[in-house]
């Protein structure tokens, strides 16, 4: 549903050019009880994937892939603190304290999804940082439609969602902060997640969607390299989303375009009207029963339904 790259196309089908090989043994914490104890969620081939996105010349400078943590982004975050070059990532294969936008937490049963944050150290103006999360969220879900083959789309700012029966779920998200003198960006996507497991009813998986491809590998490849991408154009357009087409890709995925829906404010206040719009910064742009056009930079946004739907 996202536009992507040309260059981006096709890279990461089952069996391109990484050369996947046997995970037995492989991978960061080899060794360790319960590695192998859910036979159809095996852990990240840890040595593949650094040999297929540490290469010279790529964003990518270091991949960690850690058993469990609380959080990816927290970890990496005090990383940047103490200084960390740009392009570090942590992946974690559990990850017990996850966190979204409003401090909601992300857990999951391990080896599920993809939970996992890159540092970054955008060389373009400060305010317009605010579209790091955006930019990912793109990326991911150009990368998922394409590797998984699931249609995604976006929910404004950073929830990924996927279709499951003819109910639209929530299956990823997207969390970016301040970190040293860069940003930290992490993204938890279900990606094997049973309606069992499902930590509330408005959550959905890749396998839940119906993806015919449940391999991490790949699409921790693909995600990867699509962030690459559209990090390269955005910060060669010196962060200016119009100029670089990520603006335009975005709202071309954004399944909040064209909606009634009701923005939760910081303050307890509150905006209803139809989403037309995601402006030049980023903000989502809400026309009103009273005829005024809203910028919305921050708050929850609820997707309403038609009115004919609720009588």
């Amino acid at each position: 549903m996202t536009p992507q790259p040309p260059e981006n196309q096709d890279k990461d089908r089952p069996g391109g050019d990484d050369g996947d090989v046997p995970r037995a043994g492989t991978g960061s914490g080899a060794g360790t009880p319960g590695r192998w104890s859910d036979l159809e969620r095996p852990p990240l081939n840890v040595p593949a994937l650094r040999r297929a996105l540490l290469r010279p010349g790529s964003l990518w400078t270091s991949l960690d892939v850690v058993p469990a943590t609380g959080s990816t982004n927290t970890d990496l975050a005090g990383r940047a603190a103490a200084g960390l070059a740009e392009g570090a990532v942590l992946v974690a294969e559990e990850q017990s304290a996850g966190r979204g936008r409003l401090d909601r937490r992300w857990s999951a049963p391990p080896r599920s999804g993809l939970f996992f944050s890159f540092h970054l150290k955008p060389r373009v103006p400060v305010e317009r940082w605010g579209w790091l999360p955006l930019l990912a969220g793109v990326a991911t879900a150009s990368a998922v439609a394409r590797t998984a083959g699931v249609d995604t789309a976006l929910k404004w700012p950073n929830d990924l969602l996927v279709t499951v029966g003819d109910e639209e779920r929530k299956a990823g998200g997207i969390l970016a902060e301040r970190a040293g003198d860069g940003v930290v960006v992490g993204i938890g996507l279900n990606v094997s997640l049973r309606a069992e497991e499902l930590p509330v009813p408005g959550a959905g998986s890749l396998a839940l969607a119906g993806a015919p491809v449940a391999d991490r590998d790949p699409l921790l490849r693909a995600v990867l390299r699509s962030v690459e991408d559209w990090y390269g154009q955005w910060t060669a357009a010196d962060g200016d989303a119009a100029a670089c087409r990520l603006q335009d890709a975005y709202a071309a995925g954004c399944a909040t375009l064209g909606r009634t829906v009701r923005a939760v404010l910081p303050g307890d206040r509150e905006l209803r009207g139809e989403a037309v719009a995601v402006d030049g910064d980023g903000r989502l742009v809400l026309a009103t029963e009273e005829g005024m056009q809203r910028p919305v930079d921050a708050g929850d946004i609820v997707h309403l339904r038609p009115a004919a739907d609720q009588e």
